[in-house]
């Protein structure tokens, strides 16, 4: 079936929870209004309003009862509607549901998941178009998700509602509607710390997070019309990350680009060059280049941020810099 992101993160959520009556969604206007950007619509009609909830806005209550849900026996997904509002929460992710099989000696668990997006490139301005992945990824005892593409995206959720963690699973909203894809309609889960390899290539690597993904399948393709092979990779999460695949592909290629949407300082690409570093060091041919925006926040200007964003011929020109 073609789906696009959407609706593959929404076929996700429903098998899940035809499969399973534990799974339940909370969140600011999941039920009624299906979500503002409408991935739970029609949940609430079929599952009725016990397990799809609408809340008050409060994400720190929200975390806190998904925590508490957890423990008890349910499977919630909480909806925190902007990325940018997560930070809130921080304190029951980190202090309590990511610690709580470590505090009672693997009694009890909290496997609920955190739904959430980021709205960079649909002039939101700079409260609600943030991305930093980082901040979870360097929380011990959790699962941060990057689903960037439809079939991806689908498999991940329902790993996300099988696992025994917390997961953070961040959707670039960018994507949400602009394509689709072949999803299957069979059961299948995408697991959690297995990279894709989603292009072959032997001059170069690219390393892509969330929403760059289809950006760079669409600048490798005319990379090759220049005579450079660009392999791809999606590492689909952050935490577990995939570091094996991103060096074999390296101690192949020799060299290596890695964009994301996040800034440069501590970022989810810093850890990916640092462990390239330590793996391919003897395989490089050029330093590890990394494509972050600038430092700055997030214009609201549409043609402002069209300037601050990566964009497929930002990660053309920084691919041709490694080969020159």
């Amino acid at each position: 079936m073609e789906l696009n992101l959407a609706q593959a993160i929404r076929q996700g959520l429903e098998e899940e929870m035809e499969r399973n009556d534990r799974v339940i969604i909370i969140g600011e206007d999941v039920a009624a209004a299906g979500g503002i950007m409408g991935v739970t619509k029609g949940l609430l009609d079929k599952f009725g309003s016990k397990r799809v909830i609408d809340s008050p806005i409060s994400e720190i209550a929200l975390a806190g009862f998904g925590v508490g849900a957890a423990m008890m026996g349910l499977r919630p997904v909480v909806e925190i509607m902007y990325m940018d509002f997560t930070p809130l929460a921080l304190e029951q992710v980190m202090n309590q549901g990511a610690q709580i099989k470590f505090v009672s000696a693997g009694k009890l668990f909290a496997p609920f998941v955190i739904r959430t997006q980021y709205s960079l490139g649909r002039h939101n301005g700079p409260q609600h178009s943030q991305f930093f992945p980082s901040t979870f990824a360097n929380i011990v005892g959790i699962n941060v998700a990057l689903p960037s593409r439809p079939k991806v995206a689908k498999g991940l959720i329902k790993q996300a509602l099988r696992d025994e963690r917390p997961t953070v699973f961040i959707e670039p909203s960018y994507h949400y509607f602009d394509y689709t894809e072949e999803v299957p309609d069979d059961d299948y889960v995408t697991p959690f710390g297995k990279g894709e390899v989603i292009r072959e290539g032997k001059d170069l690597t690219i390393v892509v997070l969330s929403r760059l993904v289809p950006e760079a399948l669409s600048a490798a393709e005319d990379l090759e019309k220049k005579g450079i092979s660009a392999e791809v990779i999606d590492p689909v999460t952050a935490r577990p990350l995939d570091v094996k695949t991103i060096a074999a592909s390296v101690q192949k290629t020799g060299r290596l680009l890695i964009a994301s949407d996040e800034h440069e300082n501590s970022s989810v690409a810093s850890e990916i060059a640092a462990d390239v570093y330590e793996l391919c060091y003897g395989s490089l041919k050029k330093p590890v280049l990394r494509l972050h925006p600038p430092e700055v926040h997030v214009p609201t200007s549409p043609a402002l941020e069209s300037q601050y964003m990566i964009d497929e011929d930002k990660l053309l020109r920084a691919a041709e810099s490694l080969i020159r």
